[in-house]
């Protein structure tokens, strides 16, 4: 963990925040919470599009609804993560859960029954937190574990970036299944602003420009205005709906936990229950994980300050976006764009869940910045968090087999989850069949058994429906 800066605290809010202590300044956390938001904003527009699958009444939830919602929780959970924890770690509905509820819940239950099964889940998760057990669970993965889930999260970032801008293309085809841009070229204006944004933050961060990344982002978005007005590509500033509008909250209590047995098995809930605390669990672990080891606040073990606080509001998030009908609010890995702007406090958080407060009645301007540039911001992260595989030591395979299946898995299967189960199992059982069984935690072995239940729980429900 960085040293703690010598400086004297300038007030109140110094002292309380720690800014002058973690060596950051007012300016600076005002900077990087701007910059988190920015980057993060794309999720009041997405969410809604996810979440708008009907469910299996036929029923969907109202977009407009579902956009105020998530700018509400966003806020809410934001400033108080910040302020309870002072870490700069700002909150969103995560887009793994919110696809696993729209493309695989929703066919068997309603939405309001999906979102207490997320309600459900996040107290369960409140329960680990406040008893220890899943800072146990967190103690007993290997430090070598943990920095790989820093990498894997750098490249899964790099990936939605490359992905969201269109640089990187599905085929639709068995092999290759993806591709360069439109048939192995860059071929539309929004990937070349998506090329140059970044080229552009790459040189500022290069040359230790402060505000590099923010600079880039309000760079991109002019060159992508301009470039419009020239050759329109179809690019939206969002403001023709209007400006300012008043936030439909409707969805808030619409939960419902009478779910109806007689269109979904006992079993089928359980395992529900089961994929959404294991993801919600170690996809956060893993996010804090990285975010902490990237703003240098993490100690050699990984631990960083207040770490039971945080895991416990971050199953809080849990339960408020279940109960506000957005899926659940988890630590976003976006956040990774403030503190490369220098953000190390809880006080950026104030600033990005202020800013989303905001986005409630002003939502058409959360989509001012084009999602290719805003990628490009994810791509520089992404970069900037490979750096840990620099603490890795590569010499022994029973830690590089599980390092690469936690890093390569994350991106190619769209999951932090996924990634971490994939790694967990491998070191149990690399370790414990080459003759190195006695140095894995018990609580591992615990962890990787349910990541296995975790990985076959379609063929166990289908066995046991």
């Amino acid at each position: 963990m960085t040293a703690t800066n010598s400086t004297q605290p300038k007030n109140a809010l110094d002292r309380f925040f720690q800014i002058s202590e973690r060596g950051s300044t007012l300016g600076t956390e005002i900077r990087g919470g701007v910059v988190t938001f920015v980057t993060m904003a794309y999720i009041v527009i997405l969410n809604p599009l996810i979440l708008s699958t009907p469910d299996v009444n036929g029923d969907t939830l109202a977009q407009s609804s579902v956009a105020a919602s998530t700018a509400l929780t966003a806020g809410v959970m934001t400033i108080l993560f910040g302020i309870v924890t002072r870490l700069p770690f700002a909150f969103a509905a995560g887009l793994g859960i919110n696809a696993f509820l729209a493309f695989t819940v929703v066919g068997q239950v309603s939405w309001p029954e999906a979102m207490a099964l997320v309600v459900i889940n996040g107290l369960i998760i409140v329960l680990l937190a406040a008893t220890g057990l899943r800072k146990l669970i967190f103690d007993a993965v290997p430090v070598q574990l943990k920095l790989a889930i820093t990498v894997g999260i750098g490249l899964f970032i790099a990936f939605i970036g490359f992905v969201n801008s269109g640089f990187v293309t599905a085929t639709g085809v068995g092999s290759p299944p993806v591709d360069l841009g439109e048939g192995g070229s860059i071929a539309s204006l929004a990937t070349l602003v998506f090329v140059v944004t970044l080229l552009l933050g790459g040189v500022l961060i290069a040359l230790k420009v402060k505000g590099a990344i923010l600079i880039a982002l309000v760079a991109g978005t002019l060159l992508a205005a301009l470039l419009n007005l020239i050759w329109p590509f179809g690019l939206s500033f969002g403001f023709e709906a209007g400006i300012v509008s008043l936030p439909d909250l409707s969805l808030i209590g619409a939960i419902d936990f009478g779910f109806d047995l007689g269109k979904v098995g006992m079993v089928a809930l359980i395992m529900f229950v089961f994929t959404l605390v294991f993801s919600n669990f170690f996809d956060a672990m893993g996010t804090m994980t990285g975010l902490a080891k990237e703003a240098d606040l993490a100690d050699a073990k990984g631990d960083f300050p207040r770490i039971k606080s945080a895991l416990i509001v971050e199953g809080v998030g849990a339960v408020v976006g279940g109960a506000t009908s957005s899926s659940s609010a988890t630590v976003f890995i976006e956040s990774g764009s403030g503190i490369g702007e220098g953000a190390r406090t809880g006080f950026a958080n104030v600033v990005t869940g202020v800013l989303f407060l905001l986005a409630m009645f002003i939502t058409p301007i959360t989509s001012l910045v084009p999602g290719s540039v805003a990628a490009a911001a994810l791509v520089l992260v992404g970069a900037m968090m490979l750096s840990q595989i620099r603490h890795i030591d590569f010499g022994d395979f029973r830690v590089l087999l599980p390092v690469f299946l936690t890093a390569t898995v994350m991106p190619l299967t769209y999951s932090i989850a996924n990634g971490i189960g994939a790694g967990f199992i491998a070191w149990v059982v690399v370790n414990a069949l080459s003759g190195k069984a006695k140095t894995i935690h018990p609580l591992l072995w615990v962890v990787a058994a349910g990541f296995v239940l975790y990985f076959a729980r379609g063929p166990l429900e289908a066995l046991f429906a």
